[in-house]
Formats: structure tokens, sequence, C-alpha cells
């Protein structure tokens, strides 16, 4: 008798050992996979966000060149808009991506972009595609 409980102990307990050996050895597999996963996630999309800044701020540059020698009073405002601009692109926190406040920034520079091209009556679409990302009027 006690050795056919000892035999059923040692079931149970083995399935009690192979349920733990599984549980780690998928949490690790899980754990490993996770890395490898928010990695190509994040390099995804910090390279969307790097290419729409980059886009922004060529854009701006651009039309700093143009409007460099200007001096009507309507195209100092579109300079006032145009430096504050590029203020908030030199400002923003390309290598920083714990940043608490990214998406906000990227919100304002998006909006302070469409004030400018607003401005400049033009009407901006700029999308990102897996070619590359592209502005047009």
């Amino acid at each position: 008798m006690a050795g056919e409980q000892d035999m059923f102990d040692a079931v149970v307990m083995a399935d009690e050992r192979f349920h733990g050996e599984g549980y780690r050895e998928g949490y690790e597999e899980g754990s490993s996979l996770g890395m490898i996963e928010g990695r190509q996630h994040g390099t995804l999309h910090g390279a969307k966000v790097g290419s729409e800044i980059g886009c922004y701020r060529g854009f701006a540059l651009a039309w700093r060149g143009l409007l460099h020698g200007c001096a009507t009073e309507r195209d100092s405002k579109k300079m006032k808009v145009l430096e504050a601009l590029i203020g908030m692109i030199q400002k923003f926190p390309y290598d920083d991506p714990t940043y608490d406040r990214l998406h906000e920034d990227l919100d304002r520079i998006r909006g302070k972009f469409k004030q400018f091209c607003s401005l400049l009556n033009v009407q901006p679409d700029f999308k990102i595609s897996t070619e590359g990302s592209l502005l047009s009027f």
C-alpha cells in the first residue's frame, strides 16, 4: 500500500514539476520574444516620428530661406510663426525616448506646422508609407 502511495505521489509531483518547468520556460521564451518585438515596434515608430519631424524641419528651413528678405507686415507674421516652429523642432528630444511629454511636444509641432501652412495658404498632405515619407501640396 505504501508503494502505491509513493507511486501516486510521484505522478502528482511530476505533474506539478512539469507544470512549473513549462511555466518557467514559457515565461523566458515570451520575455525574450517580447523584447525583440518591442524593439522592432519602437524602431519603426521612432523612424516614423523622426521622418515626420525631419520633413517639418526641411519644409521650415526652405521657407525661412524664401521669406528671409521679405519686409511686409504679413510676411513678418509668417516669419514669427516660422521661427517658433523651427525653435520647437530644435528643442525636440530626438534621443530621449523616455521623455514624458514627447507626444505633447509632437502635437504642438504639428499644430504650429498647420498654423504656418494656413498662413501660406497651402494644404499639406504628410504621408508615411513603406517607400518613405511624402509631403505634398
